[in-house]
């Protein structure tokens, strides 16, 4: 019985524990030791969450800035661009460690004034000891332009499948028309009177007129030349409007040996010199 009364008053005593330990606040810095806790924890996973993100910013800053770089160095500029992926492994393959996949890649851009849209494909075929990739397929589209140059050398490019040479030969290409209008539009705006450009600044022809003699004119035509292996020439050539009479006084063959004479004086002045000089000789006749 006293047993009994013993094992009573123990339950009775750890109930009355059990009630106060639910009733009483926590002991002063306890809940707030939880708390912090907890913050910290969080904290701690964002902070891990925000240096992540914060380096694939930085990454991606440091990409795009390289990309702005690439862009004003060439003037070639990628607007568009999209890519799909095709696993062509083959069991046989997998047994031997080889991996071979396709790219389907698309894009669109510009090069200064000239708009163009890319389709190729690159197949890739890895193996333990290498990797080894080729376009085997490109297709190139063009915007209509003035430039009738570049239809061929686009379909070049095409059947060579060639990018790094379409790229390349469009970069220069652009800077020769550019470097071409500039000059032209300079001449027509030092001598207004005696050069004429019949298709504007970016004409491919400019002509020097005498005003102290009728019907004589010289004729500039200078054209950008792609050659087979996709180097970018410029060709400069001169063509005489003259009277007929004119070449029947000229016993000694001057007009007929212009041409020659012309680009003789291109390899010793170089292209503006050389232009300025005729500009000059006829605007100089007319002045006396």
């Amino acid at each position: 019985m006293d047993s009994q009364r013993a094992e009573a008053r123990a339950l009775e005593a750890e109930i009355t524990a059990l009630r106060r330990a639910c009733v009483e606040p926590p002991a002063p810095g306890e809940d707030t030791f939880r708390v912090r806790k907890s913050f910290r924890e969080i904290y701690q996973a964002d902070s891990e969450g925000w240096e992540l993100s914060k380096d694939l910013r930085s990454h991606l800053g440091h990409l795009e800035s390289e990309l702005q770089f690439l862009s004003t160095l060439t003037g070639i500029s990628i607007r568009h661009y999209s890519k799909k992926t095709e696993d062509l492994t083959s069991t046989e393959m997998t047994e031997k460690s080889i991996k071979k996949v396709l790219q389907r890649h698309r894009l669109s851009g510009d090069c200064h004034m000239i708009t163009f849209q890319l389709e190729f494909q690159l197949l890739e075929i890895q193996n333990e000891e290498s990797l080894s990739s080729v376009i085997t397929d490109l297709s190139i589209i063009m915007e209509p332009t003035e430039y009738s140059e570049l239809s061929e050398f686009v379909s070049r490019a095409e059947e060579r499948r060639d990018l790094f040479m379409f790229f390349r030969s469009l970069h220069f290409f652009v800077e020769w028309c550019e470097y071409r209008k500039r000059t032209f539009k300079r001449f027509k705006e030092k001598y207004p009177e005696a050069v004429h450009l019949s298709e504007g600044a970016s004409s491919s022809c400019m002509g020097i007129r005498s005003p102290s003699r009728p019907g004589f004119e010289l004729v500039i035509v200078w054209r950008i030349q792609i050659d087979e292996e996709g180097k970018v020439l410029p060709k400069l050539d001169l063509l005489t409007k003259v009277p007929l009479q004119a070449l029947e006084l000229d016993k000694n063959g001057v007009i007929e040996t212009a041409p020659l004479s012309f680009r003789t004086l291109l390899g010793v002045l170089g292209i503006e010199a050389t232009l300025e000089s005729l500009i000059k000789s006829l605007h100089t006749e007319a002045s006396n």
